[in-house]
C-alpha cells in the first residue's frame, strides 16, 4: 500500500501545527534570573526534563489529531476537532506567556484551569472517534495536572506578583 500526497496532508498539518505551538511556547519561556530566583518545591522536575516531555506530548497529541481526523469525515465533526485543537494551542502558548514573559504565575495559575479543561475536551473529542486517539492525549492531561500543582506551589511560595522588584 502506498501513500498519496493527499494522505500526507493531515499528518503534515498536525506536525507543523504542533511544531508552531511548541516553538511559540519555547520562545515565550525564559529561564533567566527572575525564574531562577523563584522558590520551587523539592519535587519540581529538573529543567532539562521539560523539553523532552513536551516533545513526546506534542507528538502524541498530533498523532491523536490525525487519527481523529481520519476516523470521522463529517465536516461538522472535523470543524469541532480543529476548533478544539486551535483553542488548546492558544491556551498552551498563553500559559507560557503569562508565566514567563509577564512574570505572573498567579495569572498563569488561573489560565492553566482553562488549558486543563481544553485538554479534557481533546480527550473527549478524539476519544469519541477513536479510543486510542483519546488515550494518546492522557499524558498531556497528566503533565498539565503536574504543572498546575507546580504552578500553585510556586504562587504560594513566591506571592505576591506584579510588585516592583
Amino acid at each position: 500500500m502506498s501513500l498519496g500526497l493527499a494522505d500526507l496532508g493531515p499528518p503534515a498539518v498536525a506536525s507543523v501545527a504542533a511544531a508552531l505551538v511548541a516553538a511559540a511556547g519555547g520562545l515565550a519561556t525564559t529561564t533567566g534570573p527572575w525564574y531562577r530566583r523563584l522558590r520551587v518545591p523539592a519535587w519540581k522536575p529538573p529543567d532539562w526534563a521539560f523539553g523532552p516531555v513536551w516533545a513526546v506530548i506534542f507528538a502524541l497529541t498530533a498523532t491523536a489529531a490525525v487519527l481523529a481526523w481520519a476516523g470521522d469525515t463529517d465536516p461538522a465533526a472535523r470543524g469541532v476537532l480543529l476548533a478544539a485543537y486551535a483553542a488548546n494551542g492558544l491556551l498552551n502558548i498563553a500559559w507560557s506567556m503569562l508565566f514567563f514573559r509577564f512574570r505572573r504565575p498567579d495569572w498563569a495559575l488561573a489560565e492553566i484551569a482553562a488549558l486543563w479543561l481544553s485538554i479534557a475536551v481533546l480527550v473527549l473529542v478524539t476519544g469519541r472517534v477513536s479510543t486510542g486517539a483519546g488515550l494518546l492525549n492522557l499524558p498531556y492531561l497528566a503533565w498539565v495536572s503536574v504543572a498546575a500543582c507546580l504552578n500553585l506551589r510556586i504562587v504560594r511560595l513566591n506571592a505576591p506578583f506584579g510588585e516592583p522588584a
